[in-house]
């Protein structure tokens, strides 16, 4: 294996077509074709699979690419340190539920350590989904909750994929609403008192278990229901339906507007919010400074 082996086929990977990645790697087909079949042989893998769309991943091949960005992307590091030379564009992707408060943190940290070239990622995805990307590589960290139901299901999914969970904060169950809801006026809120208003969930897709459920409480009866999949579509239901959604009660103003408000569930849980890792890989600098913001967004915010 070399270093170009790997940038290779991280070029493949993100073109998706050889004849596109030869030419954006100024070398032919046939040189390149023959370089990932070496680097395919030398593992006892198959990194790449023919379709109607092109050239797609296999699973072997979409966990090793994960690996070969971490490789060159730590050259570069160890090339701009050593050897003054420039990194090229910089690339940082985070997964997460559907937390205001890391949004809040991207932001900052773009704003501080994004230089001229860069790609970050702001993945707001399934549960699943967010494990998936950190086991995988495809992002560096992920971001979401335990509980006393869902712990054990996750840690389990999370040990199994060689990650840990780093907590941040434990946070009181909350629910947002719109301003105008008719609950607005009071100080707590029961779940005798949402019984006549719609509840409000994120899709988790194919693993759609109540474990993987965004929301706590998501085994409770519910006679109205609406599932979405953006947090914009979220808020405006919140509105315009008078719904709710059970949450940690962290929430941005500054990014979300001042019409959502978050008033205290009166129930016995909590949500412990922490960030998930690969076990086995020392965080980038850049991946150790988000986990610095985050924390210095999440005791900076004034509304839990």
């Amino acid at each position: 294996m070399t270093l170009k082996q790997l940038q290779y086929a991280v070029t493949v990977a993100e073109t998706g077509n050889i004849t596109e990645a030869a030419a954006k790697l100024f070398i032919s087909q046939p040189s390149l074709t023959s370089s990932i079949h070496e680097l395919e042989k030398e593992y006892g893998i198959t990194l790449f699979a023919r379709s109607n769309k092109g050239i797609e991943l296999t699973p072997d091949g979409d966990e090793f690419i994960g690996y070969a960005r971490q490789v060159l992307e730590q050259t570069a590091l160890i090339d701009e340190r050593y050897n003054g030379k420039a990194q090229g564009k910089q690339r940082f992707c985070v997964s997460s539920q559907h937390y205001s408060f890391a949004v809040e943190a991207f932001v900052e940290l773009l704003k501080k350590y994004g230089k001229d070239k860069y790609e970050f990622h702001m993945r707001e995805t399934q549960t699943y989904e967010i494990i998936n990307d950190v086991a995988h590589l495809r992002s560096e960290i992920g971001i979401l909750y335990l509980n006393r139901f869902n712990e054990t299901i996750i840690k389990k999914t999370l040990r199994d994929n060689g990650l840990v969970f780093e907590p941040l904060f434990t946070a009181k169950p909350h629910i947002f609403i719109g301003k105008n809801n008719p609950l607005a006026s009071k100080k707590t809120i029961s779940p005798k008192d949402l019984a006549p208003y719609p509840r409000l969930s994120y899709e988790q897709g194919s693993h759609n278990s109540f474990y993987f459920s965004e929301e706590i409480l998501s085994t409770l009866d519910c006679d109205k229901e609406l599932v979405v999949c953006d947090r914009a579509t979220l808020f405006n239901l919140l509105i315009g339906l008078h719904g709710y959604t059970i949450c940690s009660g962290v929430i941005s103003e500054e990014l979300n507007g001042p019409n959502i408000i978050a008033k205290p569930l009166k129930v016995d849980d909590y949500m412990e919010i922490g960030y998930i890792l690969p076990a086995s890989i020392h965080p980038s600098p850049l991946t150790t400074k988000y986990i610095e913001t985050l924390k210095w967004t999440i005791n900076g915010s004034s509304s839990r």
